[in-house]
């Protein structure tokens, strides 16, 4: 005797039998966390944090060097920001001409 399979409807099994769950990944690893003028934006930073209790990170020091006062800690955030991140090696530029993220970061951080 043949074994005979109880007949399904196809939503049933498209939406609770073989759909997969997919997990996204974090906002910070994905274009919405990110700002387009570069580094993440304030969703990105949050999703991180989320994601690694205890970290420190924080989003960009944007304002210009000359309306920083000297030996600020937002002077001195994003003069070590500049020291690191200008020594990575990479090009500023992708091959479409367009910038790279490295290029975009360090513009928005004014370096």
């Amino acid at each position: 005797m043949a074994f005979k399979m109880k007949p399904c409807s196809p939503a049933l099994m498209t939406t609770e039998r073989y759909a997969s769950p997919i997990k996204k990944s974090a906002a910070w690893e994905r274009k919405e966390g990110k700002n387009p003028d570069g580094g993440l934006n304030q969703k990105g930073v949050d999703s991180y944090k989320k994601e690694n209790p205890g970290s420190k990170l924080q989003t960009a020091v944007t304002t210009k060097p000359s309306k920083l006062k000297a030996g600020s800690k937002d002077a001195k955030r994003r003069k070590s920001f500049c020291a690191r991140m200008g020594g990575v090696k990479g090009p500023m530029k992708k091959p479409n001409g367009e910038p790279t993220r490295k290029a975009l970061a360090l513009r928005k951080w004014n370096c």
